[in-house]
């Protein structure tokens, strides 16, 4: 049974900073290109970055490029994702997601989910 875990979600003051971590189970981790994704209250859960199975590709969104990083530890199953300069419109759940395949902002796309964990950002 494939588990993914997401940790190190919290309150933060705008301009601080957070890293999740998102601990996968139950799959051959470096077969999978992660992702992630968050969605506000009320809104509808948007990509947030992508990484390729080996770590090599990544994609962010606009509203995230600059600030936030992703990155993956393939020997401890393990996705990254590294938030600077937060902002209060970063506040969101933010969910971890694994897929067969290419690094992919599309979430229908996405294998498995984790539960979330919640950030949230004040001004």
């Amino acid at each position: 049974q494939v588990h993914l875990v997401e940790s190190g979600g919290g309150l933060v003051q705008a301009g601080g900073s957070l890293r999740l971590s998102c601990a996968a189970s139950g799959l051959t981790f470096r077969n999978f290109a992660m992702g992630w994704f968050r969605q506000a209250p009320g809104k509808e859960r948007e990509f947030v970055a992508t990484v390729n199975a080996s770590g090599g590709t990544k994609y962010y969104a606009d509203s995230v490029k600059g600030r936030f990083t992703i990155s993956r530890d393939n020997a401890k199953n393990t996705v990254y994702l590294q938030m600077n300069s937060l902002k209060p419109e970063d506040t969101a759940v933010y969910y971890c997601a694994a897929v067969r395949g290419p690094a992919n902002s599309w979430s229908r796309r996405y294998d498995y989910w984790g539960q979330g964990t919640q950030v949230t950002v004040s001004s």
